[in-house]
């Protein structure tokens, strides 16, 4: 029996020395032989993986937010500093030596509103730059040439010429209401596009003394320097309004962000467009608001209108009769409230063509006819 175990065991000893010797020398030879006689491998289903609808997050404004973003740019300026005025003095530059021009830079954002290739943004984001470079939201860069500006609604429009441009859906800022969610799109402190949301806090702000004509959207969406000239827009991803300005004691947001609307912005840009430059109506007169001491003083009844308490000699509201003193409550079908809606309604007048406006004088209502000039620039009279 011994012997037959060993027997067994220096075989089993030589065939496995045999197989690595092979093995190692000729490994093809057992590659080929598994492969002609191995069984054939069974198929195994394997079910494929379950892949769940994308459902949109509750509360997301993802949607809103993708479809803005790629027409919201960033915008670079660089501007030469003036030379100094006693930069030609010989006892300046003894003291004070050579003073080098420095090439000053700044940043703020805009908004494509047209495959044409217009933008918008503010006025004083661009105001005196000697170069504009606007970065599209897929990282393309193009030198921007300025169409025009409009000092009084701080709007200027640039133009731009790559191909494939995303233009933004324009909204309806009329139907906004108060606590209407909106996104503000911009470039913050140049770190790159960011979207903040909010609500409508105000609406119809004026007075602010930002800029001539007000009638600012007001949003607690956070708005910070860079931002000027972005996108206001709502929960669809259309556009409400351009950002233009903040309250701020620190520089940085505070929940107070000013907007212009969607439709004074479409109005500027049109005539921008096709003139160069947006004109106004102007008649020539210095209003207040009618408070109880000035209606006393003038001996007016009612408070309801705008008081006229100086008239330019010469001027169209001159020419038509109106006088210091009258109470001007209508123009045309629009009726006068305030400084700012009187503002507002004879800017929208067309020059050279009459209109009707009504005034209170002694007691009595009296419609008269009023031709209004083209506003003069810099002009403090309406």
């Amino acid at each position: 029996m011994l012997r037959l175990w060993l027997l067994f065991s220096q075989s089993v000893t030589v065939l496995l020395a045999a197989y690595f010797v092979v093995a190692t020398l000729r490994p093809g030879w057992f590659a080929g032989w598994l492969a002609t006689h191995s069984p054939p491998p069974v198929a195994v289903a394997i079910p494929a993986p379950h892949i769940a609808p994308r459902v949109p997050t509750p509360g997301s404004f993802r949607e809103a937010a993708a479809r803005a973003s790629s027409a919201v740019v960033s915008i670079n300026i660089s501007k030469t500093a003036r030379p100094h005025p006693l930069a030609g003095d010989p006892w300046f530059r003894f003291f004070f030596g050579e003073q080098p021009d420095q090439t000053q830079v700044g940043l703020g954002s805009g908004v494509i509103v047209s495959d044409q290739g217009y933008v918008l943004t503010n006025n004083h984001v661009v105001e005196n730059a000697d170069e504009i470079e606007v970065i599209l939201y897929d990282g393309r860069r193009t030198t921007a040439r300025l169409i025009g500006t409009d000092p009084d609604s701080d709007l200027a429009v640039l133009r731009i010429e790559p191909d494939r441009l995303p233009a933004i859906v324009w909204g309806d800022a009329d139907q906004l209401q108060v606590g209407d969610q909106v996104l503000a799109i911009g470039n913050p402190f140049g770190v790159g596009q960011t979207v903040t949301a909010g609500i409508v806090s105000a609406l119809g702000r004026n007075r602010l003394g930002i800029n001539t004509f007000e009638n600012f959207i007001q949003t607690d969406a956070a708005i910070n320097p860079g931002n000027s000239g972005g996108a206001l827009v709502d929960t669809a991803g259309r556009l409400l309004g351009i950002n233009t300005a903040i309250y701020s004691r620190s520089g940085g947001s505070m929940g107070i962000g000013f907007a212009i609307p969607a439709s004074t912005a479409k109005s500027v840009l049109e005539a921008i467009v096709r003139d160069g430059h947006v004109t106004r109506g102007w008649i020539g007169v210095e209003p207040a608001e009618l408070t109880q001491e000035l209606a006393q003083a003038f001996g007016v009844e009612s408070l309801r209108g705008v008081l006229i308490t100086g008239v330019l000699q010469g001027g169209p509201a001159d020419q038509a009769g109106i006088r210091p003193g009258d109470v001007l409550t209508a123009v045309g079908a629009h009726p006068v409230a305030s400084v700012a809606d009187l503002l507002t309604h004879i800017a929208a007048l067309a020059p050279g063509k009459e209109y009707d406006i009504d005034v209170l004088r002694a007691g009595q209502t009296l419609r008269i006819s009023i031709t209004p000039a083209v506003r003069p620039k810099g002009q403090r009279t309406r």
